[in-house]
Order: structure tokens, then sequence, then C-alpha cells
């Protein structure tokens, strides 16, 4: 029962991002649960609803928590920015908007490392369950019915269908759905975007069930920790404005922070390294070594292309008249520039022959960007962005809080490049990129080569240049990582080591990064963390 002055649930969830957006969905269908959802941000923002608003959004305090990682030799000693979202539907209402589960062989890893029910065969269930895919595809591996609306936009633009081509030229070939069968091949993103709109967890979780008697969603709620009573979690202490509230859990608290914030959370209720708790004046509860660490991400350097024919990219067709063209075929269509995933095309790719599966990433934009006061806006140049990257790195950071503060930010450090083969598997992802863009079905496009540029063609000398330019790709995972070793901070059914009546549910559980975005991923964790709750047996 709720101590006085403290309401109590049976679930209260902390963050309504990718995952606990979901996991409230699905405890509050029930009637007889009474769920509480916490969120840090607001319910909403004008940029979100629109696709290509998370150009707005990257640098936006109203609905981006606007971390950076501190200065590391891999990155020349920048900061890194790491967006992630503080709204209704978390970095799901921010991103890039595409849509990528991963293969069969990261979650086969999973479950190999002991995780047992996290085989390929054992999350698949729970991807379909979450989708209703509008594509083609084998209805095997897609969902049709799902909450999460999932488009498939066609390559009729030449400079898309050119690239593929190219690709073609180089042995690498199309896939209509990497979302399938296999994931190796270049196509088109798949997205989160239905009828022109951002398809959020908040979108297709949330909003259909905000009249829900038993579910409670309060926004503008900071947790500042978890409530302990000896080794179980009883609740949330939280703030709204300037009040501090305490919430009661009667069964379990499920934490959705993300893969900086759970951390965090953990850390200031107590739960952590003691030697680093105790010299920021943080009483331990309990001793628990992997939280904050195991900290992967994708970091990526951007090549970048000049465009010498005219009307081919977004630089020559979004500016000026070519913008309000832009606006009025959105406004009729949902179509164009202001709907557009991120990065409208990609490629899975092998560095060399004889690997199981692909193991590297290339993403394309069809433009030059340049910051601007309000986020990255087209420049005057035209051209193409292709980033190319490791997909399952093997450096790992941190991630740990500097203060018994809970609205001082955590320090981030990702440690990229530290493993050798990062280093060289980057190396080949960028070689990879040049050969697609340099190859004869590229010519008539007039393509010029700006960077890493000519001046570069040693390994050694690449690197150089991905330390200068490369950022993340806003993946974060792993820092509250599921397994049974001494660094694991959640077992198989996402409870917390050592901690009653406590689970966390986001893409820090993952051991090891999947190979793609990983908002699918963390949707798809938050369908499982649910069915395990409400059922013991699944």
């Amino acid at each position: 029962m709720p101590e006085s002055g403290a309401e109590g649930y049976d679930y209260i969830v902390v963050g309504a991002g990718s995952a606990g957006a979901v996991v409230a969905n699905r405890l509050s269908a029930d009637p007889r649960n009474k769920v509480l959802l916490l969120e840090a941000g607001p319910a909403s923002n004008p940029w979100s609803r629109l696709p290509v608003g998370y150009a707005r959004l990257l640098t936006n305090p109203a609905a981006n928590w606007l971390y950076s990682a501190e200065p590391e030799p891999s990155t020349n000693g920048r900061r890194l920015p790491v967006p992630r979202g503080r709204l209704l539907g978390g970095s799901s209402a921010i991103n890039g908007l595409a849509f990528v589960r991963g293969q069969s062989h990261d979650y086969d890893t999973w479950a190999q490392l002991g995780n047992r029910g996290w085989s390929y065969a054992d999350v698949l269930p729970h991807f379909k369950r979450m989708e209703s895919y509008q594509g083609a595809g084998d209805d095997a591996f897609r969902g049709r019915d799902g909450p999460l609306r999932v488009t498939n936009p066609e390559s009729r633009d030449r400079i898309f269908s050119t690239i593929i081509a190219a690709a073609g030229q180089v042995g690498i070939a199309h896939n209509p759905d990497y979302n399938g069968a296999r994931q190796d091949g270049i196509a088109m993103s798949q997205a989160t975007i239905a009828s022109g709109r951002r398809m959020s967890t908040a979108q297709c979780y949330l909003a259909p069930i905000t009249r829900r008697p038993n579910l409670r969603i309060e926004t503008g709620a900071v947790a500042d920790s978890l409530l302990l009573d000896g080794r179980r979690c009883v609740g949330v202490r939280y703030a709204v404005g300037g009040e501090t509230r305490e919430a009661r859990a009667g069964r379990e608290v499920v934490v959705s922070g993300g893969s900086v914030n759970s951390p965090q959370l953990l850390e200031l209720s107590g739960i952590g390294q003691p030697e680093r708790l105790k010299g920021l004046g943080i009483a331990v509860r309990h001793d628990l070594a992997g939280v904050g660490e195991n900290l992967r991400d994708h970091y990526a350097p951007r090549t970048r292309w000049a465009i010498g024919t005219k009307g081919i990219t977004f630089n020559d067709r979004g500016r000026g008249l070519g913008l309000v063209w832009q606006a009025l075929r959105y406004a009729f269509t949902g179509k164009g520039l202001l709907g557009m995933v991120g990065a409208p095309l990609r490629a899975f790719v092998r560095s060399r022959d004889g690997l199981e599966a692909p193991d590297l990433l290339l993403g394309w934009v069809p433009m030059f960007t340049e910051p601007g006061p309000r986020g990255p806006r087209i420049a005057r140049q035209s051209g193409m962005t292709c980033y190319a990257h490791v997909m399952r790195p093997e450096s790992r950071g941190s991630i740990h809080v500097v203060s018994a503060d809970p609205r001082r930010p955590p320090a981030i450090n990702f440690n990229f490049l530290s493993a050798p083969i990062d280093a060289e598997l980057t190396v080949r992802a960028v070689r990879i990129a040049c050969s697609i863009m340099t190859a004869p079905a590229m010519a008539p496009l007039q393509v010029t080569e700006v960077a890493p540029g000519a001046q570069r063609r040693k390994d050694d000398e690449i690197i150089d240049w991905v330390k200068q330019v490369a950022e993340t790709t806003y993946h974060p995972v792993g820092t509250c990582k599921m397994g049974s070793d001494r660094m694991a901070v959640v077992d198989a059914r996402l409870r917390v080591h050592g901690i009653d009546g406590l689970r966390v549910a986001d893409a820090s559980i993952m051991p090891t990064l999947t190979s793609g975005n990983t908002n699918a991923p963390s949707i798809m964790i938050g369908e499982k963390a649910a069915a395990m709750i409400l059922d013991p047996a699944a």
C-alpha cells in the first residue's frame, strides 16, 4: 500500500520513449492494471509530426536533452552531440525515421551469450506484432496489423535509382525487403512514416489510449530517484516544476529512460559502482558494477560528393521556388523533401568475402547540409552525403553521473576506435562508399569527390580524417546490459540483478549493438518486456 502522500499504482513506467510508451500501452490494456507513465519532457512538439522536422529537433531544447560526449582522441577532442528525445515518444519523435530491425545474427548472438528467449525466432513474433507494414514482403517475417505503420518508398527519383545501379556494378544487389529473410544489399529506407506523418510511439501507442481510465500519463515529470525498501523497488520520486512527488508501485517499476537516462537514474538511486557513487556523496544501496558500462554506438564519417548535373539533388530542389514546390507537393501528397526519411537509401554490405552476414552500413542523403541558427539547413552547393560505418563495433565506453543532482547531465565517453578492428572496418566502409560513388553508372551525374578527398588514400590518412569529421548515428545502447556475467545489469527477463520489483526496458539492455538503426529494436524490447511482465511464462 502507498505511504501517506504517495499515489499508488500497480506499475510505474519511467520514460515514455520508444520502449516505455509500448510498455505502458500493453500493461494498461488490462483494465485491472493501474499504470503511471512518467515523461520528463512535454506532450508534443509541432515539428515532430513533420518527417523533415528532425532537422529542427536535433538542436531544440524543447524536445531534446541535447547531451554531448566528452572529448576523446578518436574525435580529435571534439564534443560530439548526443541528441535524445525529451517528449512523449522519446527519440522516436525526433529521429530520422528509418526502420531497421537488424539481422537474425544479432539476436541469436544475444541468446548465445546466455540470454534465453532472445534469439531471432524468439523476438520475431514481437517484431511482427508491433508493425503494420505497407510494402511487399513475406508474411512469415512481416506484420500487417500492428500499431506502428511502416512504409517502403519506391526508388523513382533519378539519383536513387542511379546509386542502386552503381552499387550493382560493384557487386551489391538490390534487396526489396532488408527486414525480411536477409539483410544484404541496397534498398530504399523503410520508414516510420505514413500519409506524410511521423509514426512515433507517441502517435501509434499512446495517442489511441489517452482516455484509458487506468492509465495516467504525466509529462514534465523528471525522475529524481527510485524508492527502495531494502532490496525491493517500491516507487519513484520525481519533480514536476518545483514540486517533489512520490508514486508507489505495488508490482513493478519499469525504467525506460534510454541508454543515457536509465543508468543515470540507477546511479542517482544508489545502484551502481560503490566507489564512484560514494565519491559523489550518493548513498550506496546496491553494488552493481555494470551500470553505465558497455556503451556502444555507430561512429560514422560522412563522405561528401559534389553533383554537377543540375536539378538532381535537394540542394537544387529545396531552395527558393523549389522549396515552395516541395511544400505544395507535401501538402497535397505527403511526399517529397518534407516527407522524407533522414537517409532515404541504405546498403548493408560485407567487408570481405566469406562473412556470415553484412557488417557494414552505408546511407545516402541527397543533399549537402550546413549548420544553421535553428539546426542543419540545406547548403547552396549541390551534392550527396554518404555515411559509412561498422554495424557491430567492438569499442565500448561508458555513461556515468558526475553529480548527485539529477539535472546535471552525465559524462558520456564513447571510446570510439579503441578496438583495432573498428578502425580497420571503418576504412573498408569508406572505401566501399567511394567505389559505389565512382562506379560507371554515376558518370552522368558529374560526381566529384569532396571528402575524404584525393589527398587521403592511405589507411592512416583516412583514419585521421575520420577522427576529424565523424559523428555518431545517434544509436547509443548497452549501458544496462542484459546477461548473467559480472557486468550484467539485468537478467534475460530484464529484472535488475539483486533488486526485486525493478526492470529496465529500452536500448540500454542490449548486450551488443544491432545491425542498423536502433529504434525498431527498442520498440521490440518494449513489446517483449510487457509480454514477460504480463505472463511469467512468456
